[in-house]
């Protein structure tokens, strides 16, 4: 678990990536007036249940954290990894659990039949661990999907995330929702604030996804400075910032 897992670069891996896209999709009209903006941590790192966690409750905002049970109390590439306390005061203040796979499978590698074998052994596992709260979004460990696993799970989950890094406007995919990363060094988090920038001329549901929250990040995370220059982003921007349960009840109440 301490070394960061590669999705294959092959040239099937690649077309069942972009396949994915324009098959098994549930759309969803995001035709907004006013914008939203989704704060997300993957995995879920120590430091995003703490510092990141923090930064955003100062503003009376909450996120979602998407929970891979194996990684608990773990120290992985991200550092020290979230336990039952973090889960327990997450929950308490507001804040949504998600659900990965149990060990981060890539979905693309595996059958529906294994994924959802891994899910349900995720969800034991987080209750054991406490959780009381319902597991109702799910994102891809690697942004990786399949049509036939797209299908399932939209059937257990209201939304999936993925991580192509784009706004959701006009015809999305609640099977596939586009998410901007909060990583990559001064550029990487330039193109973030450019993006909450972009919303107050074209409103849309502006979905951020984090790892580590450190000094010193992993590639995969940001700084808290960096992560306090988003957040100023998306206060000028005026957006509402809502969970993805939340964000999503709010589009299917405008629809």
């Amino acid at each position: 678990m301490n070394a960061p897992y590669i999705p294959s670069s092959g040239i099937v891996s690649k077309f069942n990536r972009q396949w994915a896209r324009f098959t098994a999709k549930a759309p969803i009209d995001v035709d907004l007036d006013h914008a939203i903006v989704t704060f997300t941590f993957d995995d879920f790192p120590k430091s995003a249940a703490t510092i990141g966690a923090s930064m955003l409750e100062k503003r009376d905002w909450l996120a979602t954290f998407y929970a891979s049970a194996s990684f608990a109390k773990e120290n992985t590439h991200h550092g020290v990894m979230f336990d039952k306390s973090d889960l327990k005061r997450l929950t308490e203040a507001g804040h949504e659990i998600g659900c990965h796979t149990f060990e981060h499978l890539d979905c693309t590698q595996a059958t529906a039949a294994d994924v959802i074998t891994s899910i349900d052994k995720n969800t034991r596992a987080l209750q054991k661990m406490g959780l009381e709260t319902p597991l109702e979004s799910f994102a891809f460990p690697y942004g990786e999907a399949t049509p036939s696993v797209k299908r399932v799970l939209g059937e257990r989950f209201s939304t999936l995330r993925g991580i192509r890094s784009e706004i959701n406007r006009g015809k999305s995919d609640r099977h596939l929702l586009k998410s901007v990363p909060l990583d990559g060094g001064e550029a990487g988090i330039k193109k973030a604030v450019e993006a909450a920038e972009a919303l107050t001329q074209h409103p849309g549901w502006l979905i951020y996804y984090a790892h580590d929250v450190q000094d010193n990040p992993t590639e995969w995370g940001c700084t808290p400075a960096q992560l306090e220059e988003v957040c100023q982003a998306v206060e000028r921007s005026g957006a509402r910032v809502l969970t993805m349960s939340q964000a999503i009840t709010a589009l299917e109440g405008v629809e």
